[in-house]
């Protein structure tokens, strides 16, 4: 049933349409685990990344935190041609209740049945989606829209002098010359539920997400879309929810440093008029 309300909303023209029809629908909050060989890691836009934990310790964490769903990439098995480490998604969803989306080394549709296998309540398909488009067809058709997300990297560069929004793949090492506005409504068609977009310029700066894009990508698509890529206080998750225009906000640093709580982050956002999900007795519930 929310899975229908949700549809339903985006359907709507406008999000200020959605909103006035839907005002329960609640925004989620969502830490994201980066991992490399392991590890959870942080970079600055892609790169530079430093150690931030277990990721097993890190979800249990962000169970007890109430966190609303969590994300797990493995950011190098695509760059490397790895598959997933779907034993670490076992272990992850050992200690975890809440969904969980899994990306990274993602190539075929028996990658994406394992991975459901293992736990994983969504698979996010980036590069081999980018090189094989059916892939997202095909996964929508076995498992449906709500278990297939596109991961979208882009990047603001210069074409001859003009800014392009560009899809880049290999955990954004490679730039493929798609424009992100082509690719997300390419995307929705061929069945994907929801679009995880990361903006390159933003991610690990911790200065903010990037509302321009997020906002064309939202208002473009009738499914749901998850901003990522720079949050680095309250004020910016209010910020994309927002203006931006996102169904729910990706973040890492300063969820893995404890910059802040998802409480915190929670308890901003409510008293900004944002609805979320407040947990009784959900830790740090109030901003200092």
């Amino acid at each position: 049933m929310v899975l229908l309300v949700a549809w339903a909303a985006r359907r709507l023209p406008t999000p200020a349409a959605r909103d006035t029809l839907f005002p329960v629908l609640t925004k989620r909050i969502i830490p994201c685990l980066d991992v490399d060989r392991g590890r959870v890691v942080k970079g600055v836009k892609f790169f530079d990344h430093v150690d931030a934990g277990d990721p097993v310790a890190l979800a249990r964490q962000y169970q007890a935190d109430s966190a609303d769903e969590l994300v797990f990439y493995d950011i190098s098995a695509s760059h490397e041609g790895r598959q997933i480490m779907a034993d670490l998604v076992r272990r992850v969803m050992d200690v975890i209740f809440m969904p969980l989306t899994v990306g990274g080394g993602i190539r075929t549709l028996d990658d994406a049945t394992e991975l459901i296998q293992a736990g994983a309540e969504k698979v996010s398909l980036n590069s081999a989606a980018v090189r094989n488009p059916k892939l997202l067809a095909d996964v929508a058709r076995k498992f449906g829209r709500c278990a297939t997300v596109l991961g979208l990297d882009a990047n603001r560069v210069k074409h001859d002098g003009q800014e392009v929004w560009e899809v880049f793949v290999n955990g954004g090492r490679v730039p493929t010359g798609i424009r992100v506005m082509d690719w997300v409504k390419r995307a929705e068609s061929l069945g994907a539920g929801e679009i995880v977009l990361n903006v390159m310029n933003a991610d690990g700066t911790t200065s903010g997400y990037d509302l321009e894009m997020t906002a064309a990508v939202s208002d473009a698509v009738k499914i749901p879309v998850v901003a990522s890529g720079g949050a680095g206080n309250p004020q910016h998750l209010l910020d994309v929810l927002t203006t931006g225009h996102a169904d729910a906000a990706l973040a890492a640093s300063i969820f893995h440093f404890r910059t802040y709580s998802i409480g915190q982050v929670k308890q901003f956002l409510a008293d900004h008029g944002v609805a979320v999900r407040i947990v009784k007795d959900m830790p740090g519930v109030a901003l200092t």
